[in-house]
């Protein structure tokens, strides 16, 4: 055969012109289903220097549309470590809160704003506009919610059991979860794949990428000083922040939550283990659940598709590397999130997810809710 001759075995992308503003209104229709803003809310934005301002006028946009206020505090960086007391007064009047800051998640003022029924859309994931063009940005919502409350019910019911992550090169961790713990961690809004910012003291993320972790703190109610049984090692295969994933199979042992050494001699892993030795475990498996979020993209905070796994861990003290290489990242230089995309997951008898392909994506409940949208099999096991 010719060098030259063309080989063409599948078919072309269709032409934006007949794809572009079809996918965006689907897109927009997931915005505005997540952005529950209702009339009379008193918005506020906790955001960043560094964000797209036409995500800030988009979503002031809808909330003046729909009769809510909306005012906005701006900081240099998302990386603060809690909130400042001079926005403590303007979050308390808040009902509806949209924030970039990494804090959000853990300062217990804006747990206990939550408990009291204050709804928050965290947007570590939508700091573009353009990303509305992204097939993640258009994917049914109600679908990922069906995948979320399918993967929750794999869960054992009514016994203590071992959240056990294990792979091909040697990972075994486990974390021992008791019958309390199972219904704290699956009692949030996101592990019952309540996916909009609708009910009171919600925690939603936008884009709807990153879904709830298969461990993290919610499981003892945010309560640090509680010991969680677990250990074991975990064989990463990347970490964010650096550019591609590790040629050298690098072992992260942990003694219950804390990291206890690194073991490796490649130039990754000393990286690592300066970094992370004494860390704390604070995200046991983020785990996405959009099929159409890319699979090996991991920053800005480890890969969002479905069966890739990020362990996210708190550092002992802050990381000079960190520093040096994404000054402007979203996270503090206090953190750090390891990627595999292979692992295998059991809870007990159960099998989560399997070589890195997570399984409620063919059960029964899902497929038929995927199948109101379009072809399943394409939704939801087609990459993008």
């Amino acid at each position: 055969m010719s060098e030259a001759m063309e080989f063409v075995g599948l078919p072309p992308p269709l032409k934006p012109s007949i794809t572009r503003v079809k996918e965006y209104f689907q897109a927009l229709d997931n915005f505005f289903k997540v952005f529950a803003i209702h009339p009379g809310d008193q918005v506020l934005m906790l955001i960043d220097s560094l964000l797209d301002p036409r995500v800030v006028d988009a979503i002031s946009g809808l909330a003046k549309a729909r009769g809510a206020t909306v005012a906005a505090y701006v900081e240099p960086t998302t990386k603060l470590p809690r909130v400042p007391d001079a926005v403590q007064p303007l979050l308390k009047q808040a009902t509806f809160v949209v924030s970039t800051w990494f804090c959000s998640i853990l300062d217990p003022f804006c747990i206990e704003l939550r408990r009291d029924g204050q709804r928050w859309v965290k947007i570590t994931y939508f700091r573009d506009l353009d990303l509305l063009h992204t097939p993640q940005a258009r994917f049914p919502i109600e679908v990922i919610g069906e995948i979320i409350r399918a993967t929750a019910d794999r869960y054992p019911v009514e016994r203590d059991f071992d959240l056990r992550f294990s792979d091909e090169r040697g990972s075994d961790f486990r974390i021992s979860f008791t019958r309390s713990m199972r219904e704290n961690q699956l009692a949030t809004n996101r592990w019952r794949g309540l996916m909009t910012a609708e009910d009171p003291g919600c925690y939603v993320h936008y884009l709807p990428t990153h879904g709830p972790n298969l461990w993290d703190h919610n499981s003892v109610k945010n309560d640090f000083s509680a010991s969680v049984p677990m250990g074991g090692v975990l064989y990463p295969q990347w970490a964010v922040g650096f550019a591609k994933p590790f040629a050298e199979t690098i072992a992260v042992e942990f003694s219950g939550e804390f990291v206890a050494d690194v073991h490796g001699t490649s130039p990754e892993a000393n990286i690592l283990r300066d970094m992370l030795k004494g860390g704390r475990l604070i995200e046991g498996g983020g785990c996405g659940f959009n099929p159409k979020a890319p699979r090996h993209t991991i920053y800005p905070a480890g890969s969002n598709a479905p069966g890739a796994l990020h362990f996210g861990i708190d550092l002992a003290k802050p990381s000079d590397y960190i520093r040096r290489v994404m000054p402007d990242w979203e996270e503090p230089p206090t953190h750090m999130d390891l990627v595999t995309f292979d692992a295998t997951v059991t809870a007990g008898d159960a099998t989560l997810i399997e070589r890195g392909f997570l399984c409620a994506l063919r059960d029964p409940s899902v497929v038929a809710m995927a199948s109101r949208y379009g072809d399943p099999v394409e939704l939801l096991e087609s990459p993008p």
